[in-house]
């Protein structure tokens, strides 16, 4: 498993987003990689549409169909409706068991600002 994480430098969520990707790696091994994106031409290029972004295996489970490249704050809908700075730990289990298996998941939503 090989996990992306795109942030803008000194992003307030980034350590979230580790945090939660180890809890729901619950052990699995994986490499996990956390790039910083300068600028926006950078994000176009990497797929980043806000910081953090989460790509597995270069792409983004959480994506919004025609959202654009971004180095701004991303904000994820948690499974009980509230926005938070990265996605929750149940929704990064469900798309690592998706990807795993390559099964089709019910992409959790998620809202750029």
């Amino acid at each position: 498993m090989r996990i992306t994480v795109l942030t803008v430098p000194d992003c307030p969520h980034a350590s979230l987003a580790q945090e939660r990707i180890e809890l729901a790696l619950d052990g699995q091994a994986a490499e996990v990689q956390f790039v910083e994106v300068a600028d926006e031409s950078q994000a176009a290029q990497l797929g980043m549409a806000g910081s953090p972004t989460v790509l597995l295996h270069g792409t983004d489970p959480f994506a919004v169909p025609g959202a654009v490249a971004s180095v701004s704050c991303r904000l994820y809908r948690g499974p009980d409706g509230r926005t938070e700075g990265a996605p929750s730990v149940a929704d990064l289990r469900r798309v690592l068991h998706a990807v795993e298996t390559g099964a089709d998941c019910d992409r959790p939503s998620m809202d750029a600002v």
